[in-house]
């Protein structure tokens, strides 16, 4: 199996691959999507040292500044996805209704946009299912799209820019080995944690965020 996701990281498909796990992963949360673009950018280092060494035939691996744009626009496009689900009503409403996650999560979202205090969004981009969450709620509780669209592009960006760095110095500092993958996989979940933390906190103590 790491020989195949190997071999495709030096393929063109790497970037439909992630920017298909990153677009469906709003309604898929499951998808490892972080740990794809980790990947990819761990794969562009190690072709990148080995071109440094003088390998004779050195590996190919992908463009990080295409796999960036491909991550945080296929991140904006599934949010969008999901909220326009959302602000179509009918079953997902009484869903949200019957969640009291997503109807908190609804409601501290809709008071956080009209303040200003969309940085709620770049934060749940980090969080397990927050991203889903978020999107969700957005949409569901009718906010203005030119309010939401920002947050997410900045969302986006970010989410992928810090799994892109993760990926790339982490197998320069590392190596060129598995071992530099998973620990930057670990330090995604990490932040994923950190982020969680903060969408759990009583809502006097979130107001700064």
């Amino acid at each position: 199996m790491l020989e195949s996701l190997g071999s495709l990281t030096s393929s063109p498909w790497i970037y439909a691959l992630v920017a298909l796990s990153v677009l469906l992963d709003v309604f898929l949360p499951v998808l490892p999507s972080g740990v794809l673009v980790i990947t990819a950018a761990a794969a562009a280092a190690a072709a990148g040292a080995a071109v440094g060494a003088g390998a004779p035939v050195p590996p190919a691996g992908p463009d990080l500044v295409v796999l960036l744009l491909c991550a945080a626009t296929a991140s904006v496009l599934g949010d969008l996805a999901a909220y326009r689900v959302a602000s179509r009503g009918g079953l997902l409403d009484r869903a949200i209704a019957r969640s009291r996650r997503l109807s908190r999560a609804q409601q501290r979202l809709g008071r956080a946009l009209g303040q200003g205090g969309g940085a709620l969004v770049v934060v749940a981009r980090f969080a397990p299912a927050g991203r889903s969450v978020v999107s969700l709620a957005a949409g569901a509780a009718q906010r203005g799209i030119r309010t939401f669209l920002p947050w997410s592009a900045l969302a986006g960006v970010a989410w992928a820019g810090y799994s892109v760095a993760l990926g790339y110095f982490g197998t320069q500092w590392l190596g060129a080995t598995w071992l530099g993958t998973a620990v930057s996989v670990v330090a995604l979940f990490a932040a994923g944690a950190l982020a969680a933390f903060l969408l759990r906190r009583p809502e006097g103590d979130a107001a700064a965020v």
